[in-house]
């Protein structure tokens, strides 16, 4: 018997300082991207895609949550990056029965985070006083799908994008896939973690959800207001390609930063092309 007809919803957390102090020339500081997380709804109940990062966003998002009126089952966490998941125990205090999963891969990396000094070296020193003190790895997921009032929310696991071990959820009956962060929206990629193999398997990642023919495609960081549109992975996949021709031409971190603006003026956060030509060029 078919489910009951779904819903979404997305919220995007705005942009926020960080600290950071290796500024490009033309920027007094830096910024993080814009993230999303996505609420899926059935009647009477609704999963959450991934969590997002300070105790303010997830405590907004957990209010996002209670006016939708619907019983929170499950959150469910794309990929291992703390933006996309260090909100999830704020979340799970405000609704205990909900359960957190994560592809086992995933659930893996997120544990390893929260036993180590990561947190306290990286992300405490960029938001000071605004990581959520206590951090919650979800649970390995059995199996590939969720079930949302008789519906399969399938998990396909998608490989290196902008990090190791990503997935995104798909939802068929509705058209929907949440990509996290192996789609981009009008957001200049993370390239920091994919040299030209990473983008090369990136690229492959993309082709997986184009293989599914979504009808909506939501952006792990996405401009605020923008159609979460299909098209969004093909301009994903244009930049990534943009990118290593710039790269190819280039010698020097300024060099591809400057290339890339040339072409993508418009997008938000330039501050993040500057780590990935960073890392780039070194």
């Amino acid at each position: 018997m078919p489910g009951t007809p779904l819903s979404w919803s997305v919220h995007t957390a705005p942009s926020i300082p960080t600290e950071v102090s290796d500024l490009p020339p033309d920027l007094p500081r830096r910024m993080w991207s814009p993230i999303t997380a996505t609420l899926i709804t059935g009647e009477r109940d609704a999963v959450l895609v991934d969590a997002l990062m300070t105790t303010e966003q997830a405590g907004r998002l957990a209010d996002l949550v209670t006016e939708s009126g619907k019983n929170l089952t499950t959150v469910f966490v794309t990929h291992g990056h703390g933006d996309h998941w260090f909100g999830l125990g704020t979340l799970l205090e405000r609704f205990p029965h909900a359960r957190a999963v994560a592809a086992p891969a995933v659930a893996a990396q997120m544990k390893e985070q929260t036993a180590s000094d990561s947190v306290a070296a990286l992300w405490n020193t960029r938001f000071p006083g605004r990581i959520p003190g206590r951090l919650v790895a979800a649970q390995p997921l059995d199996g590939d799908r969720l079930d949302l009032e008789g519906n399969d929310l399938v998990v396909v696991e998608l490989g290196h994008t902008d990090t190791d071990d990503t997935t995104c959820l798909h939802v068929p009956s509705i058209g929907l896939v949440v990509a996290g962060d192996a789609v981009y929206n009008d957001v200049h990629l993370y390239l920091a973690e994919s040299p030209a193999e990473g983008r090369r398997a990136w690229l492959h990642a993309l082709d997986t959800i184009a293989a599914l023919e979504p009808r909506t495609v939501i952006a792990g960081h996405k401009r605020p207001g923008r159609p979460d549109d299909p098209a969004n992975i093909a301009e994903t996949a244009q930049y990534l390609h943009d990118f290593e021709t710039v790269a190819a031409r280039t010698t020097t971190t300024v060099e591809l930063y400057r290339g890339m603006l040339e072409l993508y003026p418009d997008r938000v956060n330039q501050g993040a092309l500057w780590g990935s030509a960073r890392s780039a060029k070194g």
